[in-house]
């Protein structure tokens, strides 16, 4: 991530009115979906750029070391931000299914590639490997990157003890089994993105789901 700017991504805004005094939280909100916004956009976090955030929003690059002390900084929010943005999904997801322990796995895992088909762009930077920020040159550390999708497994963990709980799952270690299944889940998710011309079965998502939980029989 450097601070030049690309055409595409450089849409100009007319310069942006300051905040009222005790409103400088508000500057960094917009700064972090300006930088949303140009991901999406662009499909590339190289996009993300001191240069291109300040011209979205409309206002001079040096602002943004008032809310963000390097350009890595800023790509941690937005990851931070999309993490809990899939968190509230996964979390009204398992409210909204009932009592029935299998129905919320399903409902948590269905909202996960839901996330990942209708964000495709915030997954890959989120998941895909590409957002790699060199920490020996940045303000981000070690724990920044590893808390990361903590309380979005913790919801897959619970679910899938809720299952052996109720005796719908023949797991005996729900904790290893749930990144299990989010291996599983992500390179459904993966593929699905990489290969849209291939004939996925119907029911893959179930098959994957249900052999790495080690859900029952559903008419059992």
């Amino acid at each position: 991530m450097d601070n030049s700017g690309t055409a595409a991504s450089a849409t100009p805004k007319r310069a942006r009115a300051r905040n009222p005094r005790g409103e400088g939280g508000r500057l960094r909100e917009d700064i972090i979906a300006a930088a949303v916004e140009l991901l999406d956009e662009e499909g590339d976090e190289r996009a993300v750029t001191l240069r291109s955030v300040a011209r979205r929003v409309g206002i001079a690059a040096p602002s943004i070391y008032r809310h963000f002390p390097d350009p890595p900084a800023i790509m941690l929010a937005v990851v931070q931000r999309e993490f809990a943005d899939l968190r509230d999904s996964l979390r009204s997801s398992v409210e909204n299914a009932g009592d029935d322990p299998r129905r919320r796995l399903y409902a948590v895992c269905d909202a996960y590639l839901d996330f990942a088909r209708i964000h495709p762009e915030r997954y890959r930077t989120m998941f895909g490997g590409l957002w790699m920020p060199d920490l020996d040159s940045s303000s981000l550390t070690k724990e920044d990157l590893a808390t990361l999708g903590d309380e979005t497994m913790r919801i897959l963990v619970g679910a899938l003890g809720d299952c052996v709980t109720a005796g719908r799952s023949t797991s005996t270690d729900p904790s290893s089994d749930a990144v299990a299944l989010w291996l599983g889940l992500h390179g459904l998710a993966h593929q699905r993105a990489v290969s849209p011309s291939f004939s996925w079965p119907p029911d893959i998502a179930d098959r994957v789901i249900t052999a790495l939980a080690h859900l029952d029989d559903p008419g059992a």
